[in-house]
């Protein structure tokens, strides 16, 4: 069954999600106030309704808890951006990805409890809609002969293993680069959790949760390991 995924915001960003998430298969509602925006996205996803994203009644009006995703990709005016995402996590739709442009718009989303947040760089560097599709996967780049780069989330089967156990080498075909970690630091008299690259790892160093793996190698092998450890 098609991934169902709400879109708000139809800016360049947003437009171009929401044409992306429709050409892999996914149902589409583009959602933004701009009628003349949603004439023109008509006829190219699933549903575009012209509505304002920050009223409660007219959201629950579209079955917004129907879908499985909501991306808010509001890009001029943060405050839209806070409410639309406050409210979103208010009545309980199931996965948010928000769109911070600065660090104090992501500390600010990440103090609201926003776990899925779109940097400036993550527009220009990660296939968004394929983390929408693919929730395990961060993160990639694609290399000629179907290699890839690829950052995914550790899958629960590898984590509290270590690297020899796992034997991705030998029995995934796969090349460890290096992995990141989630830790606790302090800003400004606050405990907020930030992402530090591990480095090099070694044979006996162990995954923990919330870590992410990179890998290089084909992309089928990627994928297979996801799913064998999921």
């Amino acid at each position: 069954m098609a991934q169902k995924i709400a879109v708000i915001g139809m800016g360049q960003f947003g437009m171009a999600i929401a044409k992306s998430l429709t050409k892999k298969g996914a149902e589409v509602m583009a959602i933004d106030r701009s009628e003349h925006i949603i004439e023109e996205m008509s006829d190219r996803v699933a549903l575009a309704v012209a509505m304002d994203a920050t009223d409660k009644r007219t959201l629950l009006s579209q079955g917004i808890l129907d879908f499985d995703a909501v991306v808010v990709a509001i890009g001029e005016d943060f405050e839209q951006l806070l409410l639309c995402t406050t409210l979103l996590m208010d009545i309980g739709v199931k996965r948010i990805m928000a769109r911070a442009r600065g660090k104090n718009q992501r500390v600010i989303l990440e103090k609201i409890g926003v776990k899925e947040i779109l940097s400036p760089e993550d527009e220009v560097g990660i296939n968004v809609a394929e983390r929408l599709i693919n929730p395990s996967i961060v993160s990639y780049l694609d290399l000629p002969d179907e290699f890839c780069i690829m950052e995914v989330a550790a899958p629960p089967d590898v984590i509290g293993r270590s690297l020899i156990d796992i034997a991705l080498r030998r029995r995934y075909h796969l090349n460890l680069i290096t992995m990141k970690r989630s830790v606790e630091v302090e800003r400004d008299g606050e405990m907020v959790r930030e992402q530090h690259i591990y480095g090099i790892p070694r044979g006996e160093s162990l995954i923990r949760e919330n870590d992410s793996l990179v890998l290089f190698g084909k992309r089928v092998h990627v994928e297979r390991f996801i799913e064998i450890n999921k």
